[in-house]
């Protein structure tokens, strides 16, 4: 037997050890075989390549770190100012940042209730961030609560208003990520690109953008690329993950990543696109697999 065929044999036999080969699991055998026989793979360098962390719970931020560095980028999303050194260690970039004391998906600016709290964070916040060499900071329009769109934009205004200097005078970008409200997070208010596009025109300012989450806004609104193609202005930053189900974006799910990614560098982006899909192998080694797939699969 030639030694490429023994490698292959090998590859077969740990497929088969930490795969369960199912219809609806999202790694299969020939995933892992393919991502282990790209051993050499480097990526195009078109695509700011990142991960959010809490996705990846089964590291220790530590570990994830070390294998972000093997996949050959070096950026994690989501992390806490208290996080940071431990990526800087790496020599990973924190592409979206945390407020110190992380705030609330579900009470958020639409409220007036919690500007004073989430201004002093902000405040707080945004000089740590450019100090540590970063530039995007995570924001959140909070629950509807039975309140009205225009009410809920006004107040947003009125309290990021505060902030917006701040963040200009650090050349921070406060993002507001965009959630759907039918599936994952029932009645959050910035749930479609209109509301948060007439939110970003509202500040006026240049250090304002949306977080534009795939996942999330396929399954409000669709019209993936089209709505790229006429928007990219507002938005700086990207999340994926598989639809349905929040999970690895493979061919099981009705999103084709490479034709977003390419419509995405056609905007000029140059922000950072970060896996957020939840894994669903059954090993570490799985996992990891899948990630090194989803990376490779969005590097047009």
């Amino acid at each position: 037997m030639s030694k490429q065929s023994s490698r292959r044999e090998a590859i077969k036999k740990f497929a088969a050890a930490t795969v369960a080969v199912t219809a609806g699991n999202a790694v299969s055998a020939g995933t892992i075989e393919r991502v282990m026989g790209e051993d050499n793979y480097k990526l195009k360098g078109n695509i700011n390549h990142s991960v959010c962390k809490w996705t990846h719970s089964y590291l220790s931020l530590e570990e994830l770190c070390v294998e972000v560095k093997k996949m050959g980028f070096s950026a994690i999303d989501l992390l806490t100012p208290d996080e940071w050194p431990i990526a800087k260690k790496h020599g990973i970039h924190c592409s979206m940042c945390y407020t110190k004391g992380k705030i609330s998906l579900t009470e958020g600016w639409n409220d007036k209730k919690n500007h004073p709290q989430l201004i002093a964070a902000f405040t707080e916040t945004i000089p740590l961030v450019a100090e540590a060499g970063y530039q995007n900071l995570i924001c959140f329009s909070g629950n509807r609560n039975g309140m009205d769109e225009e009410t809920g934009l006004q107040n947003c205004v009125e309290g990021l208003k505060q902030i917006m200097p701040l963040a200009e005078k650090h050349n921070v970008i406060i993002q507001i990520e965009v959630f759907n409200s039918k599936v994952d997070h029932k009645d959050y208010m910035a749930d479609n690109t209109k509301w948060t596009i007439e939110l970003c025109k509202r500040l006026g300012s240049p250090n304002f953008k949306i977080l534009y989450d795939i996942y999330h806004m396929q399954i409000s609104e669709g019209d993936i690329i089209h709505t790229i193609k006429q928007n990219h202005q507002y938005f700086g930053h990207y999340h994926t993950a598989g639809v349905p189900g929040r999970h690895e974006i493979i061919e099981n799910q009705e999103l084709y990543y490479p034709a977003i990614m390419k419509a995405i560098l056609e905007t000029g982006y140059k922000g950072y696109v970060a896996q957020e899909y939840i894994p669903t192998g059954k090993t570490k080694e799985e996992k990891i697999a899948a990630l090194k797939d989803a990376v490779r699969r969005c590097d047009v």
